[in-house]
């Protein structure tokens, strides 16, 4: 409460009134009015600037080696934050349900084999490629036990062979048989999925097991299975794909380019580094450091836009597919590609 002025009142010894006192409590009053309005108004425009923040929502499996490595290392988030964008990764189980999230619009890029696209575009899903690592023909076999006498592919003729159908290794299973003179009919395909499928494998169940990596690494360092066939040279690609939600690929030029830019950076350092690089990335995949550094050896990390190439190459598989029955319609991969610009 604010003192009453009577006749008792008697100035301050300093020589201040206390129309000065009551003078300066009002300035102080009001200044501090005024920066409580000013922080207030600081506080609503971070929230604004907050909001407004962009974020690029990734879409990754734990065997996507590079993506793990770059989570880990919180690489991206550093590229990313002088464009003002932060970066959410979602971690899905397989390929299809990585497709799914693009689909319906829980994540703006992801990273995939090849056979998810095919099966996401046939079924009508939304997305575009936009980038393709180099081929890694051998990250994926047809394996035998150490002591199968099963020397060549041509010896599959009437043998059980195991495989995720509807997979990159189906194609590569495929495109082997055709080498060796062989037709799918010729062989009693059993379709498991890669746990399944290792299991029957060292029972003994099935003659054979098409798979890809880090599977393929892990039943090699595990039991010393044997690689019968690959897709080298010249029999595959095996392409891992960009896919992104095609408005935002278009709309966000920078983000796309300092992703790939972060992509490749520490890539040429996983390469160079491949013990150490293993050993940050075992643990998060819950594999042995020398699996996951076998597996790394077969692959590589230089991403790069989408050509005309590597999509008419993605269309034999569409179209391999197709012929298989695995696709209920065919379809074009150049619908669902951004190409490169020349």
């Amino acid at each position: 409460m604010l003192p009453t002025l009577t006749e008792d009142f008697e100035l301050d010894p300093s020589g201040v009134s206390i129309w000065q006192t009551l003078r300066a409590l009002a300035l102080g009053a009001l200044v501090a009015l005024a920066l409580a309005l000013i922080a207030s108004f600081l506080v609503v425009t971070g929230a604004h600037a907050q909001q407004a923040r962009g974020e690029l929502r990734i879409g990754y499996q734990k065997s996507a080696s590079l993506f793990v490595l770059q989570k880990a290392q919180g690489s991206l988030e550093k590229k990313l934050a002088p464009l003002g964008f932060g970066v959410k990764w979602v971690e899905f189980p397989a390929g299809p349900q990585l497709l799914e999230g693009l689909n319906v619009g829980a994540v703006d890029v992801g990273y995939v084999g090849e056979a998810p696209p095919i099966f996401a575009q046939a079924a009508g899903a939304r997305f575009v490629y936009f980038g393709f690592d180099p081929a890694a023909p051998r990250a994926e076999a047809i394996l035998v036990t150490k002591d199968s006498p099963i020397r060549s592919v041509a010896d599959l003729k009437g043998k059980k062979v195991a495989l995720n159908k509807g997979s990159n290794v189906h194609y590569l299973l495929v495109k082997q048989l055709e080498k060796n003179g062989l037709k799918p009919t010729d062989i009693q395909p059993v379709y498991l999925a890669p746990a399944d499928g290792r299991a029957a494998f060292e029972s003994k169940n099935v003659d054979a097991w098409v798979i890809w990596d880090p599977f393929q690494a892990a039943a090699e360092k595990a039991t010393g299975a044997r690689v019968l066939a690959d897709g080298a040279p010249d029999v595959v690609n095996n392409y891992q794909y960009y896919l992104g939600e095609r408005g935002f690929v278009g709309k966000n030029p920078k983000v796309i380019e300092a992703l790939f830019e972060d992509s490749v950076s520490q890539g040429i350092w996983l390469k160079k580094n491949l013990r150490q690089a293993a050993e940050l990335i075992a643990p998060l995949q819950g594999l042995p450091v020398d699996v996951v550094e076998l597996a790394l050896q077969r692959y590589e990390f230089n991403v790069k836009p989408i050509t005309p190439a590597v999509a008419a190459d993605q269309q034999k598989i569409a179209d391999t597919f197709f012929d298989l029955k695995l696709i209920p319609k065919a379809i074009r991969i150049s619908d669902a590609v951004v190409v490169a610009k020349p």
